[in-house]
C-alpha cells in the first residue's frame, strides 16, 4: 500500500489564492482579494479526484494561519471558510463580518 504525500499549502499571491498540492498535483485552492488590511475569501474548491481526504480543511487552516502571520483580518464570504470558522474559534479575534459593503466591493473588484 502506498502512502499519500503530505499536502503542501502555499500562497500564490499573483493568482490571489492559496493552493494545496498533494502527490505533486494541485488538488485545490481558496481564492481571495485583499481590502484595507482584510483578506476576503470568496471561493474554495477541491478537485473531485481528491474529495474526502480532508484537504479543504487543511487548506483553509493553513491559509488562515498565514493571514494571521501577515497581521491581516479574515472576511469569510466563501461558505466553506465561514463553516470552518464556526468550528474553529481560534480565529475569532481576526475575523470580520461579511457586510453588504464588502460584498459590493468584491463584486466590483476585477479578478487579476
Amino acid at each position: 500500500m502506498t502512502r499519500a504525500a503530505t499536502p503542501i499549502v502555499r500562497n500564490v499571491d499573483a493568482r490571489h489564492r492559496y493552493e494545496i498540492q498533494t502527490d505533486e498535483v494541485i488538488a485545490g485552492f481558496t481564492a481571495y482579494r485583499d481590502r484595507d488590511g482584510q483578506r476576503v475569501f470568496f471561493h474554495t474548491e477541491i478537485d473531485d479526484a481528491f474529495a474526502g481526504r480532508g484537504l479543504a480543511s487543511v487548506l483553509v487552516q493553513e491559509a488562515l494561519n498565514h493571514v494571521r502571520g501577515e497581521g491581516k483580518r479574515i472576511v469569510p464570504v466563501c461558505p466553506y471558510v465561514a463553516k470552518f470558522l464556526e468550528r474553529h474559534d481560534e480565529f475569532t479575534d481576526i475575523t470580520d463580518p461579511v457586510t453588504p459593503e464588502v460584498l459590493q466591493w468584491l463584486e466590483a473588484t476585477p479578478a487579476r
